[in-house]
C-alpha cells in the first residue's frame, strides 16, 4: 500500500467511526453562549461571538466540513447592509469581527447623535445548518444566552435567550 492509500483507509475508518458515534451517542449540541457588540462613534462595531462545540462538531470544524465562524461572518455581512466583515480573531470557542458601518449614525437635536443597530435573526443560521449532511446529528441552539450591545462605551442594551434581537436606537450627547 502506498502513502495515499493508507491515508484514504484512515479517512474511511474515521468516517465510519464518526457515523457509528453519531448513531450511538446522543446528538451534538452547538450552543451560542454570548454575543457582545461594541459600537464606536462612527458606527463600526467589534463583534465577539462565544459558542461551545462538542467533540463531533470540533471534528467537523477540524476537517473543514463546517465552520461556524464563516457562517456567522456571512450573517453579519447580511445584517450590516453588505458592509465588509473582517475576522479579527478565531479559536474553537470564540470569533471576533470588525464590521464597518454596522450601526447607522445620524445627528439628533441639541448636539446629540443617534445610533441604530440592525435587527438580528438567528433562525437563519439554523436554516443554513440544515444544508449540511451532518444536520441530523447535531442539535443547535443559535440563540445566545446573552446578547449585549454597548454604544460608545456609554449605554448597554441586553437581551437574554432570544433568537431575535430587535433594531436598537439610542441617543447620546456628542463628546465635546
Amino acid at each position: 500500500m502506498g502513502g495515499g492509500e493508507i491515508m484514504k483507509a484512515w479517512i474511511r475508518i474515521l468516517a465510519m467511526l464518526l457515523l457509528v458515534a453519531g448513531l450511538v451517542l446522543p446528538a451534538g449540541a452547538f450552543t451560542a453562549e454570548e454575543l457582545n457588540i461594541s459600537v464606536n462613534e462612527n458606527g463600526a462595531a467589534t463583534v465577539d461571538f462565544t459558542y461551545s462545540l462538542n467533540w463531533l462538531e470540533r471534528f467537523a470544524v477540524f476537517l473543514k466540513i463546517a465552520d461556524p465562524t464563516e457562517e456567522f461572518a456571512k450573517a453579519l455581512e447580511k445584517y450590516s447592509g453588505g458592509h465588509e466583515v473582517e475576522s479579527v480573531a478565531v479559536d474553537d470557542q470564540t470569533a471576533s469581527f470588525l464590521v464597518e458601518g454596522f450601526a447607522k449614525v445620524r445627528e439628533g437635536e441639541n448636539g446629540t447623535m443617534i445610533y441604530t443597530t440592525p435587527a438580528l435573526d438567528f433562525t437563519d443560521a439554523e436554516k443554513a445548518l440544515d444544508d449540511y449532511w451532518f444536520a441530523p446529528l447535531v442539535q443547535a441552539d443559535f440563540s445566545p444566552a446573552k446578547t449585549r450591545i454597548v454604544f460608545v462605551e456609554e449605554i448597554t442594551k441586553t437581551f437574554e435567550d432570544s433568537s431575535t434581537v430587535p433594531e436598537v436606537s439610542v441617543e447620546l450627547r456628542e463628546a465635546c
